[in-house]
């Protein structure tokens, strides 16, 4: 079965003015579509083919790096996308918020690392907030399209909500000012759908 590009879950510009419509519109059906046609094309006729990307990912340090850039870019947008919401922002609550104040504090100084992570990853990549197979929180960021979730991350975990810092992601809008963008970001995170992630 091929993988497909999911639809959006809201509109272009149901984010505005923290994520503009063009950066969407671009971002989603140019970025992300060609992930979805590369990996499909970089899987077709082998044996590999039909498998879950999380399959894929456990093995990708074996796979040719045209599956491991376009698989992780497919599974990174698609969360992207669920994570971030019209008219959210705020706050999160209940097991969620209190295993933040526990692994960092506060929730203000989970931001900051979180912000830190995706400022000083150098050239294109994400910064994560993850869960570890204990149940505690932990952020990391990952280079290209690799994820926590790939055998070959630095440290593995199951992420709850991830930031795209790739040029393509706020060029248009912020130019070279990624702090920018990554401040602007907390106004359109869904904490609901992040909760979800980390209740599961």
């Amino acid at each position: 079965m091929a993988f497909t590009l999911p639809a959006l879950p809201y509109a272009f510009n149901a984010l505005e003015p923290h994520v503009d419509a063009r950066t969407m519109e671009i971002h989603h059906t140019k970025h992300h579509a060609a992930y979805v046609n590369n990996l499909n094309a970089a899987l077709q006729d082998t044996e590999h083919e039909g498998k879950s990307l999380e399959d894929l990912f456990a093995i990708i340090s074996q796979l040719p790096p045209a599956v491991r850039n376009n698989g992780g870019g497919h599974w990174n947008h698609s969360m992207f996308w669920e994570i971030m919401a019209p008219n959210a922002g705020g706050e999160p609550t209940d097991a969620l918020a209190a295993q933040i104040n526990k692994n960092f504090g506060s929730l203000d100084e989970m931001k900051k690392l979180f912000a830190q992570a995706g400022a000083t990853r150098f050239g294109s990549g994400w910064a994560w907030l993850c869960k570890d197979e204990n149940g505690e929180l932990f952020i990391t960021s990952t280079p290209n399209q690799d994820n926590p979730l790939m055998d070959l991350a630095d440290k593995k975990g199951q992420p709850i909500l991830g930031l795209d810092v790739w040029e393509h992601a706020y060029y248009l809008h912020y130019q070279n000012r990624r702090p920018d963008y990554i401040s602007a970001w907390w106004n359109v995170v869904n904490w609901a759908e992040v909760a979800r992630r980390f209740g599961k």
